[in-house]
């Protein structure tokens, strides 16, 4: 979707921001991300501690937005050299922020650094940040791009043969159902054309781009809601939950994707499992409904379980289990026949050789071999075996930075739009900036040793 000072709607219809608002035009990205740049110095850098290792997090957090910002101008221009300056920049610090995560278990001080602002303000600014955030999702009418798997979502719907498997393949694993809803970006950068110049009017794509926004306008909540209750359950200070969902309303990756279902939607999943943590069969069932979703949580399961080992290793198990059946029954029941079920199961669970890929992103480009992307691979599968042993006994500091490592590198050798996907890591990266000490957060001191501990006191009251 392409923004301008006139956003393309036919005169007299309503609805529109601007009708309301006298002149309103949406910051242009660039823009905001000196805005928020500004703002996020203003509230959280500590200016009594310039070398400290929270100045150093927000640097990096902040030098993300360029790299997004010249992989955007290169696909306007069509500029292969300038997408790969915009890759090689976002990789370069997503790098430097996975060696910070996976460094951060070795950090034991970690003294209260609140922001700058007292809390009732943050909480203004952050409501206010998220409203107008997701006003974008809902004043912005979707491309022509944006709707074109509508039609293939109707036909699984409908139960019709013959679906095209190759439509599945090129989106890359995750659940299909999920990815033949349409994408809403909410904004796109540096195009003078109108934004609804090529939305369908067919009442069953209104009916995807509706079910589209609404998505990723409970995500985005989701996402600010759980952080807030990481805050305010598990680091006994909401006033820290608070400011790293303000950080990450803030930052330019938020404002560029806040539409896109297939960013959010996991990113949400995975910090509701944090916020969860000590109901291991919820949090089991989260990170299983993200696992299917977008196939790239499964990496997840051998840090999750290192932690429930001595605890509720079976609970979780339980839950990760039941959210993948009961996606994989959804697939079964609105498949049209055999084929098409067996071909989205593979697409769901990520049975495609890497040679079959389609690739888009980095490994898309000209100048990239995807040979390359092999021994990427082979590093990511080392380094989430290293993690599910070292450290031997994780508590919730372990388990928010290595969750946050593990999303982070699988960015590297992502088939699709790799290094794009922030949404993914960055809650439980920001939690792990913000969190205090959590050494004795640990499962076998946090966890009920019995699957239904309040049903059972209540069914034993000498017991109880």
């Amino acid at each position: 979707m392409r923004l301008s000072a006139d956003d393309g709607r036919p005169a007299g219809q309503p609805g529109r921001m601007s009708d309301v608002l006298f002149h309103y035009y949406r910051v242009n990205p660039t823009t905001w991300f000196y805005l928020s740049s500004l703002l996020t110095v203003a509230l959280f850098f500590k200016f009594s501690r310039v070398f400290s290792i929270r100045n150093v997090d927000l640097a990096a957090l902040i030098l993300l937005a360029p790299g997004l910002l010249a992989r955007e101008y290169g696909e306007f221009r069509d500029s292969d050299a300038t997408r790969q300056l915009g890759y090689v920049w976002i990789f370069a610090v997503s790098a430097f922020l996975m060696v910070r995560m996976l460094l951060d278990t070795l950090m034991e001080r970690r003294p209260l650094l609140e922001s700058n602002l007292s809390p009732g303000g943050l909480v203004f600014l952050g409501g206010s940040l998220l409203v107008f955030l997701l006003a974008n999702v809902v004043v912005t009418p979707p491309a022509q791009e944006d709707l074109a798997a509508a039609e293939a979502a109707t036909r699984i719907e409908a139960r019709e043969p013959g679906l095209d498997a190759d439509q599945l393949t090129r989106l890359g694993p995750g659940y299909p159902l999920l990815f033949l809803l349409p994408q809403i970006s909410t904004q796109s950068l540096f195009s003078p054309d109108g934004a609804a110049a090529g939305a369908p009017p067919a009442a069953r794509q209104e009916v995807h781009a509706l079910t589209a926004r609404i998505m990723a306008i409970l995500s985005q909540v989701a996402i600010v809601v759980g952080m807030v209750i990481v805050g305010w359950r598990h680091f006994d200070n909401v006033r820290l939950g608070v400011a790293a969902a303000v950080l990450y309303l803030l930052l330019p990756s938020t404002a560029l994707f806040t539409g896109r279902v297939d960013h959010a939607l996991p990113g949400a999943l995975i910090i509701l499992a944090i916020a969860a943590y000590h109901w291991p069969m919820l949090a089991g069932a989260l990170i299983g409904l993200a696992i299917g979703t977008i196939y790239y949580p499964l990496f997840l399961l051998p840090l999750w379980c290192s932690f429930y080992w001595e605890r509720g290793i079976g609970r979780f198990v339980v839950g990760v289990a039941a959210a993948l059946a009961a996606l994989v029954a959804g697939l079964w029941f609105t498949a049209p026949d055999a084929a098409v079920f067996v071909d989205q199961l593979r697409q769901m669970f990520g049975w495609i050789f890497p040679s079959a890929v389609s690739l888009t992103g980095f490994w898309g480009l000209p100048g990239n071999d995807a040979v390359f992307r092999l021994p990427v691979l082979a590093a990511f599968v080392a380094m989430m075996a290293t993690l599910a042993i070292w450290p031997p006994r994780k508590n919730l500091g372990t388990l928010l930075s290595c969750t946050a490592a593990v999303l982070l590198g699988s960015q590297f050798w992502k088939a699709h739009d790799g290094g794009l996907f922030m949404a993914w890591f960055l809650p439980p990266l920001l939690l792990t900036v913000f969190r205090p000490n959590l050494e004795n957060r640990v499962a076998l001191n946090v966890l009920e040793d019995e699957w239904f501990p309040r049903i059972r006191r209540a069914a034993d009251p000498i017991a109880a």
